[in-house]
């Protein structure tokens, strides 16, 4: 699929759930969220019969995100439900890692391709403050659970924080490269406005607007063209494929601003 400024649409972001075990500063407040029903999330035949039209169109990367994914029920039954689409190159997933030592080898044996686990600092008090009380224990061991498990080349999201964790980019790349990670920088931004990405700091993400191959699927059932925009389309489950192509159409060129959801509700 191409949007109207001729950029290939090859990456769906599928957010599974708004649920999250952790309150990141920088992603959701402390308390007073409401949480979608079960009733509101879309099932995981639903997610796959997106996946498998939008395969069809030209999608061939899937990410699946949060809020938390390992937070829902049964995740690697739909992994393996997505492995079984023709066309998927690669599965992949974002997770928080605390809960990746229970489930790493069943996410492996159904086949994920990859994980990206967030850690921002590597000292535990400023997880701690960071994470609103997340253990960075936890982190580690889901970390080792999951190359037990087989899964090479994880990737380490580090948003970079100015004042904060900026001062340890070189502790954590070499941490990764003791530990058969790799580093994956992320400029800290506001979704109300995408002039708040901050680009004093040397990082790989967010893409720069003009190379985005990206649509995201929330876990209501949205499709959003652009992380940076109010746009967004309920699928239609009588016509997927038509949802789809009026969600990549609707891509805009350069993203602006995010008002009518927040991080957890898209999933990055």
């Amino acid at each position: 699929m191409f949007d109207t400024y001729n950029r290939e649409i090859s990456y769906l972001r599928v957010s599974v759930t708004d649920r999250c075990n952790l309150r990141c500063l920088y992603c959701m407040p402390e308390a007073g969220i409401e949480m979608k029903s079960h009733a509101d999330i879309l099932s995981y035949e639903k997610i796959v019969s997106i996946v498998a039209a939008a395969v069809k169109m030209g999608i061939h990367k899937i990410r699946l995100t949060g809020g938390e994914p390992l937070l829902r029920r049964n995740i690697a039954f739909l992994v393996r439900e997505l492995k079984a689409v023709r066309g998927i190159s690669e599965i992949s997933m974002t997770s928080n890692g605390t809960l990746l030592d229970l489930l790493a080898a069943e996410l492996k044996q159904a086949g994920l391709d990859r994980l990206n686990i967030s850690l921002d600092t590597l000292d535990a008090g400023k997880y701690r403050q960071l994470t609103r009380n997340g253990e960075i224990e936890k982190v580690f061991a889901g970390m080792a659970a999951a190359r037990r498990a087989g899964f090479k080349a994880i990737k380490v999201n580090m948003v970079l924080l100015p004042g904060f964790n900026d001062n340890e980019v070189e502790t954590m790349k070499k941490f990764c490269g003791e530990n058969d990670l790799l580093l994956q920088r992320i400029h800290h931004y506001s979704l109300h406005d995408h002039k708040t990405v901050q680009k004093e700091l040397a990082a790989e993400r967010p893409l720069s607007c003009h190379v985005c191959n990206r649509l995201r699927l929330t876990a209501d059932g949205k499709l959003k063209p652009c992380l940076f925009s109010d746009r967004e389309f309920a699928v239609d489950f009588s016509d997927i494929p038509a949802s789809l192509e009026k969600a990549v159409h609707a891509k805009p060129r350069h993203g602006v601003a995010c008002r009518n959801r927040e991080n957890w509700q898209i999933g990055g």
